[in-house]
C-alpha cells in the first residue's frame, strides 16, 4: 500500500464503532477511540453521514446542482490524495443543528474516556469550527456531555486553520492573542484537564455551494483529544501569521459573529465574551459576492495561496525550534512527527519539497484519504491516526492553514 493510506471506507474498518444518531432517518456515525497510556493523551476521531468513493461523487454533485459535471470541472481526487468523503442531505435546519449537537457531545464524551477522565474533572474545552451549527455550539456540546459549567470554553473561527488555533491558545503563554482575551489562557488551563478539537459537519455548510471544486474536497469529519498542558503536552515554541486574501481565492461565508471591519495593520481576528466561560475568536474571511457558503479557485490557486507563505511560516517555526533546542543544550532532539493540514496532497507535498531545498526534514505523512478535507478537523484527526507510535519525550510539531488567511504552527513535547 502506499502512502495513500485508506482503501477502505471508514466505516468498514474494523476499530471503527459504527453508531445510528435517531435524527431523521438515522445517521450513521463512526468513531474511532485512541489512547496512549505512555504519554497520557487520548481521543476519538471520525465522520458521519453516508460515505460515496469518488466514483459516485460526480452523481451527488450533479444532484445538489441541479446539472451535468462538466468534464473539465471534474478533479483527479485520488491524486490529491482522497478517496472518500461524507455527506449527508434532506435534514431540515432544525435536524442539522440536533443531529450535530448529538455528533460533537458524542465525541467530547469518547475523548474524555479515552482519557481515563469524568467529565466533570475537564476544565477546558477548546474547539475550532469553520462554520458552527450554533454560535454557542462549544458551550452545548460540553453542557450535554457533561462537562461543568465552569469550565472555561473556546470556539475558534479560523477556517481549516481553527483547531491548531485553538491548541495554540491552549498551550502557548505568548500567543499574540493573549493580551486581548483579556487573561493569560495557557496559564488558566496549565496543569489542567483540557480536550482539544475540531468539529466540522461541512456537509451542512455546502448544501448551498455551487463551487463544484468546493463540493468534490470538503466532507464531514471530527476529532478531539486530552491532554493536560504542562505535563502530557508541553510547550516549546509557536508561530501565527495572518495576511488578508484579498483577492478571495478562498472566499468563505462567515456563519458566526464578525464586524467585517477591518483596520490597516491590524490583526483580522476578533475576541469576544460570547458567554459567561466561552470565549469566541472569529478571524475575518473574504466572503464570496453571492450568497454561496464558499468560492475556491483550482487547486493551482490553493498552491500559490497556502504554499509560499506556509513554507516562511513552517521555516520561523522551525528556527525558532532549533534555537530552543541550543538554549535548553538539547542537540540530540529533532522533530519526531510533523502533523500538517490536509489540504490535499499535491499541497503538503509541495510543502515538505521546499522545506527539504531549505535543509528541513521532518516527515509529514498522509492519513486522511477516508475524509476528504474536514477543514479545522483534520490535523486532529492525523495526530490521533499517529498517537500510538509516539513516545514520551518526542517533539511534534503541527501546522495548519486556512482561508482568510490565517497559519499556526508549533512544537510541542510529549509527556508521561
Amino acid at each position: 500500500m502506499n502512502e495513500l493510506t485508506g482503501t477502505r471506507s471508514f466505516f468498514d474498518q474494523p476499530q471503527v464503532q459504527v453508531q445510528q444518531i435517531a435524527v431523521g432517518k438515522g445517521v450513521p456515525l463512526g468513531i474511532e477511540v485512541v489512547s496512549n497510556p505512555l504519554v497520557g493523551i487520548g481521543g476519538a476521531y471520525g465522520t458521519w453521514g453516508e460515505g460515496i468513493d469518488n466514483e459516485h461523487l460526480p452523481a451527488l454533485i450533479e444532484q445538489l446542482i441541479g446539472q451535468p459535471l462538466e468534464q473539465h470541472t471534474k478533479m483527479n481526487l485520488s491524486e490529491l490524495g482522497f478517496l472518500y468523503r461524507h455527506h449527508l442531505q434532506g435534514l431540515s435546519p432544525a435536524e442539522q443543528i440536533e443531529l450535530e449537537l448529538e455528533v460533537g457531545t458524542r465525541f467530547l464524551q469518547a475523548a474524555t474516556q479515552a482519557c481515563g477522565w469524568q467529565p466533570a474533572e475537564v476544565e477546558g474545552v477548546l474547539i475550532g469550527m469553520t462554520a458552527p451549527a450554533t454560535t454557542d455550539f462549544c458551550e452545548r456540546i460540553a453542557e450535554r456531555a457533561g462537562i461543568p459549567a465552569k469550565a472555561i470554553k473556546v470556539s475558534v473561527h479560523k477556517a481549516c486553520d481553527s483547531s491548531v488555533g485553538g491548541l495554540q491558545l491552549a498551550l502557548n503563554p505568548d500567543e499574540a492573542l493573549a493580551e486581548r482575551l483579556g487573561q493569560d489562557l495557557a496559564g488558566r488551563l496549565y496543569g489542567k484537564k483540557v480536550l482539544v478539537g475540531g468539529i466540522e459537519g461541512l456537509s451542512r455548510f455546502m448544501q448551498e455551494a455551487r463551487d463544484t471544486h468546493a463540493l468534490q474536497l470538503f466532507g464531514n469529519g471530527a476529532g478531539v483529544f486530552g491532554m493536560i498542558p504542562g505535563e502530557t503536552m508541553k510547550f516549546l515554541v509557536g508561530v501565527t501569521h495572518e495576511v488578508y486574501d484579498e483577492e478571495g481565492v478562498l472566499a468563505v461565508r462567515m456563519a458566526y459573529p464578525h464586524s467585517r471591519q477591518r483596520a490597516a495593520g491590524q490583526s483580522m481576528i476578533e475576541v469576544s465574551q460570547a458567554g459567561e466561560n466561552h470565549i469566541r475568536v472569529a478571524g475575518l474571511m473574504h466572503e464570496p459576492d453571492n450568497e454561496w457558503p464558499v468560492v475556491m479557485a483550482g487547486p493551482m490557486g490553493m498552491v500559490k495561496l497556502f504554499v509560499r507563505t506556509g513554507v516562511q511560516v513552517l521555516q520561523e517555526a522551525y528556527t525558532a525550534y532549533q534555537r530552543r533546542m541550543a538554549e535548553l543544550g538539547r542537540f540530540d532532539k529533532s522533530i519526531a512527527l510533523a502533523v500538517v493540514h490536509h489540504a490535499n496532497y499535491k499541497i503538503n507535498k509541495l510543502l515538505e519539497k521546499n522545506l527539504i531545498k531549505e535543509g528541513i526534514h521532518i516527515p509529514m505523512p498522509w492519513v486522511l484519504s477516508e475524509f476528504g478535507n474536514v477543514s479545522a478537523a483534520s490535523n486532529m484527526i492525523a495526530f490521533l491516526r499517529k498517537l500510538t507510535s509516539l513516545k514520551p519525550g518526542d517533539h511534534v510539531l503541527f501546522d495548519s492553514f486556512g482561508a482568510g488567511t490565517y497559519y499556526d504552527a508549533l512544537a510541542v513535547e510529549l509527556g508521561g
